[in-house]
């Protein structure tokens, strides 16, 4: 289990925002990378911080519809690349690290939740490739830029949604039987598994690494939910009008991984999985509510996850 997985009673909670979470912390001269920067929580995160100094960098699949989100936001920057494509990764990390500059942040934030059966590259299920697989490969390629300063931190946006599954090694890729939400949990799952292996790998580097559920929060996020599921799950109305009160607003759902990267709270922290702004507590399997389940916080999984995923991509930082 990982160490320190219990809350510190930050102070903050369900309903802060990322302006609260960031107030009084100056972040001039740091450099952000944020995927999904310019959508949902990733345009309410790449926001926030750069309200606070920091030069964001936007990775996008859309850098047209990117560029036209984040005008008027003073500095950042759009390029691009597509997670699903580890050469585009590959393309993006090489371009960064040609410019010699160091990252302080990286915010995994970008993710597709729920989609039809999809493949990707040599056939990979498209939520674990999308969510987990080019991250990893974005973070192992820039590891030279993210390891220089020696105090960066890696936020990888997961989801309660790793309640619904643990790794499924018998058949990663969903090759027979594909369900929408299992492939999501697996996902999701596999982010948490992918920042406590990176904690462990990069801390003596001073990189930490930190896994968070930011809350549920309607963005377009659930572009591949039909409007009679969301309906009958109780988050909307027959017009589209979220009706939950639970839901948090972008900028609440966003203070969560905005804490995780900058608080001074976290420090002598890492691999732990946050939520409502503070490291959440570890609650059995079949409990309900938050908390993270055990199987997302083992750490012989996590290490078998990344040789894994070393594997499939052919980088890691620790080889």
């Amino acid at each position: 289990m990982a160490t320190g997985q219990h809350k510190i009673g930050s102070g903050f909670g369900y309903r802060s925002t990322a302006a609260e979470v960031l107030s009084g912390i100056d972040l001039s001269g740091k450099l952000a990378i944020v995927t999904g920067g310019y959508s949902g929580l990733g345009l309410a995160t790449t926001r926030a911080l750069a309200a606070a100094g920091t030069h964001v960098v936007v990775p996008a699949r859309r850098p047209a519809a990117a560029a036209e989100a984040l005008a008027g936001v003073e500095g950042v920057e759009v390029d691009d690349m597509d997670l699903g494509d580890l050469g585009s990764v590959r393309g993006f990390a090489e371009r960064f690290l040609e410019s010699g500059r160091t990252v302080h942040f990286v915010v995994n934030s970008a993710a597709v939740m729920a989609c039809p059966e999809t493949r990707v590259g040599p056939g990979w299920e498209a939520q674990f490739a999308t969510n987990h697989i080019g991250h990893f490969a974005l973070v192992n390629r820039l590891w030279p830029a993210v390891s220089r300063d020696g105090s960066a931190r890696v936020v990888s946006v997961s989801s309660g949604g790793h309640r619904i599954s643990p790794i499924r090694w018998a058949d990663i890729h969903f090759t027979s039987g594909y369900d929408k939400w299992s492939a999501y949990g697996q996902a999701k799952t596999a982010n948490i598994l992918f920042a406590l292996h990176l904690d462990t790998l990069g801390r003596d580097a001073g990189v930490r690494a930190f896994s968070v559920h930011p809350g549920s929060i309607l963005t377009p996020l659930q572009r591949h939910l039909a409007r009679s599921e969301m309906v009958a799950a109780g988050w909307t109305d027959e017009e589209g009008n979220g009706i939950d009160p639970s839901f948090k607003t972008p900028e609440q759902g966003a203070a969560t991984q905005v804490w995780a990267a900058t608080s001074p709270q976290l420090a002598g922290l890492g691999g732990v999985y946050c939520e409502d702004c503070d490291v959440a507590d570890v609650v059995p399997a079949d409990a309900d509510g938050p908390g993270v389940r055990p199987h997302a916080v083992d750490p012989d999984q996590a290490a078998r996850l990344w040789t894994y995923t070393a594997d499939l991509t052919g980088v890691s930082l620790s080889s």
